[in-house]
C-alpha cells in the first residue's frame, strides 16, 4: 500500500487545534493567505505519493555503500532529491532574500510530516539542512551568508550537525574536537565525530557541516565550545567549488532502521586540519547550536507523526483485507475481515487518535515559533517564544513515543505477517525507534521540561497554557453533545491532575530535585496526554461549528482519546508524586 497524505485532517489540526487560523486573524502572519496552506499540502502530498513513497522500501533494502570515503545512496535517491529541489520543496519556509519562499514554519511543519510519512530516511536530509540554514541566518557573518545561505535554502547544498563524539553523546561538554586559530581568520579543525546523519552522500556537490569544537584556551565544559562552518569543498571567489577540505567519512553505521540514511563517522585532520569558519562568537557555540537543535527537535517530533500515520494507514488497509475468524453473532460460512473484531478496532483507533494528537502538538509548536518571530507586538512575541520553548520537548518526546507505539501496534494488527519484512510494517517499527533517541533522548526532553520550561518564571508559560485548555474543556461541557460521552469529565480530571502535578514538581525542584527528576518522564507523558486530548476536542468543536460534514468522526476521535488515553493522566500524577522513593531505592535493587 502506498501513502496518501490526510490533507483534511492536517488542515483541521493546523488551523484549529494548533491555532494558525486565530493567529492569522490576529494579524501575526502579516498578509499571509491561509488558503495557500491547502494548495501547498495537496502538491506536497502528490510529490510524496508519486516520488518518495515508492523509494521507501527500495532504500530500506538497498541501504548505502561507503567506498574510499564516498557514500553512494540507494537507487533513485539522487534523482528524487533533484526533483525535490527543482520543485522548491527545500525552500518552503526559507528567507526570501536568499531564494526561499518565506512561508510560515507551520506550513513547512505539515510538509515535514508528509516527507516523513512517505520516506522518513529521505526526509532526514532536508530536515538537517533546514536547521543548518536557520543557524547560519541567525548567527553567521554576512560574508558566510552570501556564500552559503542561498545554496542551503534552495537545497543545492545540504547541511549537517556535528556534535557527537565517542566519549561525548548527550554530555556535549566532554567533546575533544580541537580548533586552532589561523592568521587569515579561519580555524583548523581536528577530531572525530560519530553518528553524523548525511555526513557524506552523492545527492549534492557540496555539504556544509556545522561542527562543535574547542579552542586551546577555552573554558571547560559547555562554556568553552565554539561552532564552525566546515564545507566539504572550499568555495572560490566566483562561487565555484575549489579544493577538497580535510573532512571525510571514515565509516558508516549498520543500523536497526533508517537504512537509506547514511550515518557517518567524520574525520578531520588527516592532512593538517579542516578549514572552518566561526559561527557567532568564540565559546558561544552551544547558544548557536541550540538554534539548530530546537527546530531539529520539532522536526524529529514530526518524524514520529509521519511514521505513525504511515503505519496506521497500512494497518487499516490490511485489517480491511485480511480475513480471519467471524464477527460475534454472525452465522454462515466464510471468514470476516479482521477489522470487525473489537480488539483490532481498539488498536486502530488508538493508532489514529494518538497520531492526531501528536500532529496537533507539533503544529502548535510551529505556530508558536512563527508568532515569536512574526508578531508586531514585542509582548506577544515574548509570550509565543515561551510557549514554543515549553512545547518543544513535548512535541519531540511525546510524538516520537507515539511513533514508536503506533508502529508497534501496526505490527500487531498485521499479526504474523507484521513480523515478516515483505509487508513493510516491520520497517516502520525499525525506523521509528531512533526518533526517541537522537536530537536529545526523550528522557533529556523530560528533564528539560521539568527543570527549565516548567520552572521558568515560576511556571508562567505552563499556567497560561493550562488556562487555555480549561477554556476548551468548558466549551465541551457547554456543548451538551451526547456524542462527546464523558470527554468533558475526563479532560477536566486530567487537567486538574496536571495542575497538581506541576505544582508538586515546582516545590520538589527547590527542596528535593532528585524527586522531581524521578518523575520527569511520567510528567511529560501526563502533559502530552492532557494537551493532546484538549486539542482534539478543540478540533472537534471547530468542525461542528464550521458545519464540517466529517464533524461526527472528529467528535468520536476526541472522545476515544479522552476516554482511553487522557484518562491515564490522574494515575500518572500518582506515579510522579508517589514513586520518588521507589526510584531512589534502585541502587539496592539493581546493584545489590
Amino acid at each position: 500500500m502506498t501513502y496518501r497524505a490526510p490533507i483534511n485532517d492536517m488542515l483541521l489540526s493546523l488551523n484549529h487545534g494548533a491555532g494558525l487560523k486565530a493567529a492569522v486573524e490576529a494579524g501575526h502572519y502579516g498578509d499571509f493567505d491561509a488558503d495557500i496552506a491547502a494548495a501547498v499540502l495537496e502538491e506536497a502530498g502528490k510529490f510524496a505519493t508519486d516520488v518518495l513513497a515508492p523509494l521507501n522500501r527500495v532504500g530500506d533494502e538497498h541501504g548505502i555503500k561507503l567506498d574510499d570515503g564516498k557514500v553512494t545512496t540507494a537507487p533513485g535517491w539522487p534523482d528524487a532529491y533533484k526533483r525535490w529541489t527543482d520543485g522548491g520543496w527545500n525552500a518552503v519556509s526559507g528567507p526570501e532574500a536568499f531564494g526561499g519562499q518565506g512561508l510560515p514554519l507551520a506550513i513547512n511543519a505539515a510538509c515535514t510530516e508528509i516527507w516523513s510519512a512517505s520516506n522518513v530516511a529521505f526526509g532526514l536530509c532536508p530536515l538537517l539542512t533546514a536547521s543548518a540554514m536557520e543557524a547560519l541566518e541567525a548567527h553567521g557573518s554576512e560574508e558566510l551568508k552570501t556564500i552559503y545561505l542561498e545554496k542551503l535554502v534552495t537545497g543545492e547544498w545540504t547541511g549537517t550537525m556535528q556534535l557527537t563524539e565517542p566519549q561525548a553523546g548527550s554530555d556535549v561538554g566532554a567533546l575533544r574536537t580541537r580548533a586552532e586559530r589561523q592568521a587569515d581568520g579561519t580555524y583548523r579543525i581536528k577530531g572525530t565525530k560519530i553518528f553524523i546523519t548525511y555526513g557524506e552522500h552523492d545527492m549534492t556537490d557540496n555539504i556544509v557541516h556545522f561542527v562543535l569544537a574547542r579552542l586551546p584556551d577555552a573554558p571547560a565544559g559547555t562554556k568553552g565550545i565554539s561552532l564552525f562552518l566546515v564545507p566539504k569543498f572550499m568555495v572560490n571567489a566566483d562561487g565555484s567549488l575549489g579544493a577538497r577540505n580535510d573532512i571525510h567519512a571514515s565509516g558508516v553505521e549498520h543500523k536497526l532502521g533508517m537504512h537509506a540514511s547514511p550515518t557517518c563517522t567524520m574525520t578531520m585532520g588527516d592532512h593538517g586540519g579542516a578549514i572552518g569558519f566561526l559561527i557567532g562568537e568564540e565559546n558561544q557555540g552551544m547558544r548557536c547550536m541550540f538554534t539548530m537543535m530546537n527546530q531539529a527537535r520539532l522536526g524529529v517530533g514530526l518524524e514520529g507523526v509521519g511514521v505513525a500515520d504511515r503505519a496506521y494507514q497500512q494497518a487499516l488497509a490490511y485489517a480491511q483485507e485480511r480475513r480471519q475468524g467471524r464477527a460475534v453473532g454472525k452465522k454462515g460460512d466464510g471468514s470476516d475481515a479482521i477489522f470487525v473484531h473489537p480488539d483490532v478496532k481498539r488498536m486502530l483507533m488508538r493508532m489514529r487518535a494518538q497520531t492526531a494528537a501528536a500532529r496537533t502538538i507539533c503544529y502548535a509548536t510551529a505556530v508558536a515559533i512563527d508568532v515569536s518571530t512574526r508578531a508586531r507586538d514585542p509582548g506577544v512575541r515574548a509570550e509565543a517564544a515561551a510557549r514554543a520553548a515549553l512545547l518543544t520537548p513535548i512535541a519531540k518526546a511525546y510524538s516520537t513515543d507515539v511513533g514508536n507505539e503506533v508502529a508497534y501496534l501496526g505490527v500487531q494488527v498485521h499479526g504474523g505477517m507484521g513480523f515478516i519484512e515483505e509487508t513493510g510494517a516491520a520497517q516502520h517499527y525499525r525506523d521509528a525507534r531512533i526518533t526517541a533517541i537522537y536530537e536529545g533522548t526523550n528522557g533529556i526532553q523530560a528533564i528539560d521540561l521539568v527543570t527549565r520550561k516548567l520552572a521558568a518564571n515560576g511556571g508562567t508559560a505552563v499556567w497560561a497554557l493550562l488556562g487555555e485548555l480549561s477554556g476548551i474543556i468548558k466549551q465541551v461541557e457547554a456543548s451538551n453533545d451526547p456524542a462527546f460521552g464523558t470527554t468533558g469529565v475526563k479532560l477536566r480530571e486530567a487537567l486538574d491532575a496536571l495542575k497538581r502535578t506541576s505544582k508538586w514538581l515546582l516545590e520538589r525542584l527547590a527542596e528535593a530535585p532528585n524527586d522531581a527528576l524521578a518523575g520527569a518522564t511520567p510528567y511529560l507523558q501526563q502533559f502530552g496526554a492532557t494537551l493532546g486530548g484538549c486539542m482534539l476536542a478543540a478540533e472537534a468543536l471547530a468542525a461542528k461549528g464550521d458545519g464540517n460534514t466529517e464533524a461526527p468522526r472528529y467528535v468520536s476521535l476526541a472522545r476515544f482519546f479522552a476516554e482511553n488515553i487522557t484518562v491515564q493522566a490522574p494515575s500518572l500524577e500518582r506515579t510522579v508524586t508517589e514513586s520518588a522513593e521507589s526510584v531512589a531505592a534502585a541502587d539496592a535493587v539493581l546493584l545489590g
